[in-house]
């Protein structure tokens, strides 16, 4: 069976997003099927036309030029062109079994173009409602014309489309709500691979040195800065845990667009002595910062986008065996069992946070039966063979049914 993947971008590029795809192109792989990738324009610093990254090639599309390519909204359909040039390009080159677009809709929009032309089936998978991920960034708000053309632009793929997945429950049911029939979505959720994560290792004592966290309580978060983190009100809560605890420090790991306010926020709460900021580290080097760190934190801020969707961090931590608090959005009511798997927390406040926090310090006694019961859950349920197992039956019904002539 071949499989030809639409996608934004991918790695080299490093996000949830090529973490995911690379884990869904490697199992499939595994599974016996060729995988073949196609990238938007929306991909930055390509090298070549065709790349190859860790053993999997990638076609990249042309960036758009002219003046239409630099005005809004038509920009976007200027990528919309690109992709569906370059997927005329290949698709009599590869003759795919299946076209599986990824998130956002352009790329479904650009697929259904080429669905329709070469009659072959059509697979789009939602990984998030792109159009919330931009009023949390701050470039559109919701309810504004953006906004909703970019809501109808996906329920019109989501329509025309042979078979929809997306990544949980909570995308599934919205989708559902925009008429789309219930046995037309498939989820295949966020997983990990259990084996590319160490349980149990001690914390690396020339790292803990080499960061000042020696005999220190570390709070911990690994990631990208998004204002829907929270981080902003997980450094309002740490003044109250270190007037009680004053052995904790927290480490943030990564960066984003939250930098600078993160930095405002230390230096104004006077909390430079207490936190440490270390940039982006490398991807292989993440594991010992997990190690290092007592409870990760992740105190996303409840809105559409983390009620919707789940994140694969906390995913990450229950797999290297670390413990976790986190807030009480849907995303992490998915993941997290609270006192089971990791300790959750009322969403958007900062008393609450600080309790929790202070509770689970004090709750040592129960550490390793959590990190067990996580461990546990990840190798069961969510881990890559069992997720993208998943596909099978996606893929198998639609070419036992003869789709992909009958695109509205």
């Amino acid at each position: 069976m071949k499989i030809l993947h639409i996608l934004d971008h991918s790695i080299p590029l490093h996000s949830g997003y090529t973490f995911r795809t690379r884990a869904i192109l490697e199992q499939q792989r595994r599974l016996g099927w060729q995988t073949f990738h196609v990238t938007s324009a929306k991909h930055v610093n390509a090298s070549a036309p065709v790349e190859t990254v860790d053993g999997l090639t990638f076609y990249r599309s042309e960036t758009p030029k002219g003046w239409l390519a630099s005005l809004p909204v038509a920009n976007q359909w200027a990528i919309v062109q690109s992709l569906k040039k370059r997927l005329d390009d290949l698709i009599p080159q590869i003759q795919p079994d299946i076209l599986h677009a990824h998130s956002p809709a352009l790329n479904g929009l650009a697929a259904l173009a080429m669905a329709r032309k070469y009659a072959v089936p059509l697979v789009y998978e939602c990984r998030a409602f792109w159009e919330d991920a931009a009023v949390d960034h701050g470039t559109t708000t919701e309810g504004s014309v953006r906004y909703r053309l970019t809501q109808t632009m996906e329920t019109h793929v989501f329509k025309r489309a042979d078979a929809v997945t997306t990544i949980c429950e909570g995308l599934r049911s919205d989708i559902i709500r925009r008429g789309i029939a219930a046995d037309k979505i498939t989820v295949i959720p966020n997983a990990v691979d259990v084996d590319k994560f160490s349980f149990g290792e001690a914390a690396d004592p020339a790292l803990l040195q080499s960061l000042g966290l020696t005999g220190k309580t570390v709070l911990g978060f690994i990631g990208s800065f998004y204002a829907y983190e929270g981080l902003l009100l997980l450094l309002d809560a740490l003044p109250a845990v270190v007037q009680t605890r004053p052995d904790v420090h927290l480490l943030l790991v990564g960066g984003g667009p939250q930098a600078d306010a993160i930095k405002q926020k230390i230096a104004t709460l006077g909390l430079q002595a207490v936190v440490t900021l270390t940039g982006r580290v490398a991807h292989d080097q993440v594991p010992a910062y997990y190690n290092a760190i007592d409870l990760l934190v992740y105190p996303r801020l409840a809105m559409r986008l983390t009620d919707l969707v789940t994140p694969l961090k906390p995913l990450e931590a229950m797999a290297q065996g670390r413990l976790l608090v986190a807030s009480d959005v849907g995303g992490h009511h998915e993941l997290i069992r609270d006192r089971e798997t990791g300790y959750l927390f009322k969403a958007d406040d900062c008393q609450a946070l600080a309790v929790t926090l202070l509770a689970a310090m004090a709750d040592r006694a129960n550490w390793d039966a959590m990190r067990n019961a996580g461990r546990r859950y990840v190798e069961l349920e969510r881990n890559w063979p069992i997720s993208v197992s998943r596909y099978q039956a996606v893929y198998s019904g639609l070419l036992g049914s003869g789709q992909g002539s009958k695109h509205g």
